[in-house]
């Protein structure tokens, strides 16, 4: 199963519907409208303005589908909501392309406008969805006749785990899960020897992230027996950070207060957790905005950034930079970047959160973090996109793992990527130990919950506010 050369299939055609559709309505435009406005037959000239105006219009299709993310989960395409995506985003695209270059166009009428726009539509939709629909029909037979499928773990080892596997393995058209195994949650409840004959037991819930890793898992599927619903969230909580789609089994009450969202007809019934925070086009929107306000800010604050060096320089014997390694999303490890603030060896002893009077932080670092302007390299980490300009702060795994111990679902910080800024930096700064990490978490889980532009710009006003007045600590 290869997703870039799926990934091409779907560019490739797309390219070629969008030049065959504009082709159609540049000859529509001269054999039709332009035609009847002069009164003689308009050739049809294929010149450089026409190839020109071909590939800008060409590039705005894609980057609009990129955008909107329909190259996403390229696999996971149901065809009757892939055609109705289609059919939105070709009526914006086209609307868009009408006002922005066929608005001042030649005229019969205004009559020639709605002809315009129902053509161009027509040609974009009917050609872009007919390529879509045989490509998605395609992987479709490939997955229901078992040829592709998704790296999947059952986790549960009895009854209903049992049952389940039976049902989805008994069913005549796969609905792409290939089990690698399953995974034994409760230990005091054993696991059945049945399903130890049919699929390989991997180990233990504490495992499952090695397991994912190991396995390369796409899915997860819990489950588990009634008697063990009281670990339903610590094994969220294990998979929260982590790029698997988890599903459940409903019990009856789930299925009658209409909790169970079907995703297909015939297969088994399931809750999927959604991991979608934010719709396609807002992530995207997110991540444009994140690049303008990186590239913005180190252009223009150029002179702050070298003013910054040369305090930083001068306050105290080190480096300029400071880079150390953080957790970001998916728990992955990357390094951040500031303006150093501390002495040299500031954590000679192991690592330590800093105070409101930290002898370890200089003068001139003090004044840094009071306006935040240590923070300012990490705009290099946005841009290469390890960083959000909004998000949870990054720590590091020591305090990671401290705070897990005290409050598991910290791992939901890391289904986004970390932040320069947020909504608990702004309520509390920098955390001076790891209780205050913890209160500071509840808000950090709030914006996740909550994400949105909207949202993102509110944090960036109050931290702008807070930079302004140097309230940061």
């Amino acid at each position: 199963m290869n997703k870039n050369l799926q990934v091409l299939k779907y560019l490739f055609f797309d390219v070629v519907a969008a030049i065959m559709a504009w082709t159609s309505f540049y000859g529509f435009r001269k054999l039709y409208i332009e035609s009847e406005k002069f009164g003689v037959a308009v050739p049809i000239e294929f010149d450089r303005k026409f190839f020109l105006g071909l590939t800008a219009i060409t590039i705005f299709w894609i980057s609009l589908y990129v955008v909107t993310g329909t190259y996403a989960d390229i696999y996971r395409k149901s065809r009757l909501k892939e055609l109705g995506q289609t059919l939105v985003i070709c009526l914006i695209g086209v609307l868009m392309i009408f006002f922005s270059l066929l608005l001042n166009d030649i005229i019969v009428s205004y009559k020639t406008y709605y002809e315009s726009i129902l053509v161009l539509f027509c040609l974009q939709f009917f050609l872009t969805s007919s390529f879509r629909l045989i490509l998605s029909s395609i992987t479709n037979h490939r997955i229901h006749s078992r040829q592709i499928g998704f790296n999947t773990i059952l986790i549960g080892s009895n009854e209903n785990a049992l049952k389940l596997f039976n049902e989805m393995d008994s069913q005549k058209k796969s609905w792409g899960n290939r089990f690698v195994g399953f995974v034994h949650v409760d230990e005091t409840n054993g696991y059945s020897a049945q399903l130890r004959e049919k699929l390989t037991h991997l180990g233990e819930i504490q495992e499952v992230r090695q397991i994912i890793e190991k396995y390369e898992v796409e899915e997860a599927i819990i489950a588990i027996e009634s008697s063990e619903h009281g670990n339903i969230q610590k094994i969220v909580n294990e998979l929260s950070d982590t790029s698997v789609i988890i599903k459940i089994i409903p019990d009856m009450y789930d299925i009658l207060s209409g909790q169970v969202k079907m995703t297909s007809i015939f297969g088994a019934p399931l809750i999927e957790v959604s991991k979608s925070i934010m719709p396609a086009w807002e992530s995207s929107a997110k991540r444009m905005m994140d690049i303008f306000i990186s590239v913005i800010a180190m252009l223009v604050g150029s002179p702050i950034y070298l003013f910054l060096a040369i305090g930083v320089k001068l306050s105290s014997k080190g480096r300029i930079i400071y880079s150390h390694e953080r957790i970001g999303i998916h728990g992955k490890p990357f390094y951040i970047h500031k303006f150093r603030s501390m002495y040299m060896d500031a954590e000679k002893t192991g690592p330590a959160l800093s105070s409101q009077h930290d002898p370890r932080i200089t003068p001139f670092g003090r004044f840094m973090r009071k306006v935040r302007l240590d923070e300012l390299p990490q705009f290099y980490n946005v841009l290469i996109g390890e960083m959000s300009v909004v998000g949870p702060r990054p720590e590091r795994q020591y305090f990671i793992n401290r705070i897990l111990e005290k409050a598991p679902h910290y791992r939901h910080l890391h289904k986004v990527k970390p932040g320069i800024t947020s909504w608990g930096q702004v309520k509390y700064g920098y955390a001076e130990n790891v209780d205050q990490m913890i209160e500071r978490l509840k808000y950090d889980l709030l914006y996740i919950e909550n994400m949105s532009i909207y949202v993102d710009l509110k944090i960036l006003i109050y931290t702008v506010l807070i930079v302004l007045q140097g309230r940061g600590k």
